[in-house]
């Protein structure tokens, strides 16, 4: 395995990442995505979106707005239990969760179940050290609430508080009734959103594993009760082949099925999809079967009827639920992780390549004159290829270099213009995982790229 610092130098230099607001000095743990991590991600989001709304005979699609009447998350219970237990060293001033800083130290200890007076008597008795200076002198615990709040309206008021969601999902357990009468739909069905979410996390880091601000991309898929285990095993599968069609390596990843303590209580099952990036294994996609808990949270507090008829058998009932969720940003992150290699090659040479799969690679082609006089006739190619798929045109250094640049990025064909695609208006196609080459004529280009690439 590659170190982390190394590959996440890479990613930056090459463009995937830049640091947010950098010519101030930067904003913790906040990232911009550069001109390939832009492409990647919209890939990746698209791909989704494809398998899971277009392709689906269920599920359909919203976009559900960031801020919402507060008494939504007062219902959910974000307002009151969507809390850290914060501790701060008082000797370095390093603020951490009391349970993950018991966790990283004792880690047969299941700290995020305890209370905090349990979690400070342990850190009292267990002589729990900041990681940081060393020292076991720390605060008293203290509630955090990981929600940003902010204000609409001229005044800042109780009145005009809301908050910046901290999910998507809750978009659609309001939206449900919506989109059944809208759509004509029966159950199942699923309702899918992609979209910003923001914790204020304590402890963000290893570049977007955990920050701030994220992207999710979640479906809540509703379905009769007593059908919903099999659907949560039809969704685990499914999550899994998603992550397979990005090329990530088999090996690299596992189920982790939540233990019955474990479980948040209202779900009947949770199962994690991990990757095991640098640092330890982590949490990719959760699959969770949440019952009919949202539902009934929201009839509760709104008043409104959330039970659905159905037309079958005339019965009424709360469907269940199962809520597949996914990081956008951890998706990106774990298929760049996974795509980075350094090759020796046979004539003693090496190379960085990214063996990104084409489908999300963010540049699926170059175009590379060999000679600055062949511009025209490159710039053709590049105009034609670029209606049909991202291309990029390098015209820079010798064409070695041109294509250890592309390798590096992890661009997956090099098509390359030489003073014989003059005369008999063929080029160079390379691949860039087995770097073999052959010659095309340029009006076959886009088909031979096209079934090469999507697939």
């Amino acid at each position: 395995m590659y170190d982390y610092d190394k590959l996440v130098t890479h990613f930056i230099t090459s463009g995937y990442y830049f640091q947010g607001s950098e010519i101030y000095g930067g904003i913790s743990n906040t990232w911009d995505y550069g001109p390939l991590g832009s492409e990647i991600k919209k890939n990746i989001k698209d791909m989704w979106w494809k398998r899971f709304v277009q392709e689906s005979p269920t599920n359909v699609g919203i976009d559900a707005a960031i801020l919402m009447n507060p008494k939504v998350w007062e219902a959910t219970g974000h307002v009151s239990t969507f809390n850290d237990p914060l501790i701060d060293c008082k000797s370095c001033k390093m603020r951490y969760k009391a349970d993950d800083l018991i966790s990283s130290q004792f880690p047969n200890v299941e700290a995020g179940k305890m209370s905090n007076d349990e979690l400070m008597d342990l850190i009292h008795k267990s002589h729990v050290k900041c990681p940081n200076c060393g020292k076991e002198d720390f605060t008293d615990i203290r509630q955090f609430n990981m929600m940003f709040k902010t204000h609409i309206g001229v005044t800042e008021d109780s009145q005009s508080a809301v908050y910046l969601r901290p999910e998507t999902a809750q978009g659609m357990f309001v939206n449900f009734k919506n989109v059944l009468r809208t759509t004509r739909r029966k159950l199942p069905i699923g309702i899918c959103n992609v979209g910003k979410a923001f914790r204020n996390e304590i402890t963000p880091g290893q570049l977007t594993f955990r920050t701030r601000e994220f992207d999710q991309m979640e479906m809540e898929f509703f379905t009769k009760p007593g059908d919903d285990l099999k659907w949560f095993d039809y969704w685990k599968g499914k999550c899994l082949d998603f992550i397979g069609e990005l090329g990530i390596s088999k090996d690299k990843l596992r189920y982790r099925d939540h233990d019955p303590k474990e479980l948040a209580f209202y779900s009947k099952a949770t199962t994690d999809i991990e990757y095991l990036f640098p640092w330890g294994w982590g949490e990719i996609w959760g699959i969770a079967d949440r019952t009919d808990y949202d539902l009934k949270r929201h009839m509760d507090y709104s008043g409104e009827s959330l039970e659905y008829l159905d037309p079958d058998t005339n019965e009424k009932y709360i469907p269940y639920c199962i809520e597949p969720s996914v990081g956008l940003d951890r998706l990106v992150l774990m298929t760049l992780f996974d795509a980075y290699s350094e090759e020796e090659l046979p004539d003693g040479d090496s190379r960085i390549v990214m063996h990104l799969s084409p489908a999300v690679a963010p540049y699926k082609v170059a175009v590379l004159p060999l000679s600055k006089k062949l511009e025209e006739k490159a710039k053709e190619v590049h105009a034609v290829l670029s209606k049909y798929m991202s291309a990029v045109y390098d015209d820079t250094g010798s064409i070695g270099k041109r294509y250890r640049r592309e390798d590096a990025i992890g661009t997956p064909y090099c098509v390359t213009i030489d003073f014989d695609s003059i005369e008999d208006n063929t080029v160079t196609v390379r691949d860039r995982d087995s770097m073999n080459q052959i010659r095309l004529n340029i009006n076959e280009l886009v088909e031979y790229l096209k079934v090469k690439i999507f697939f």
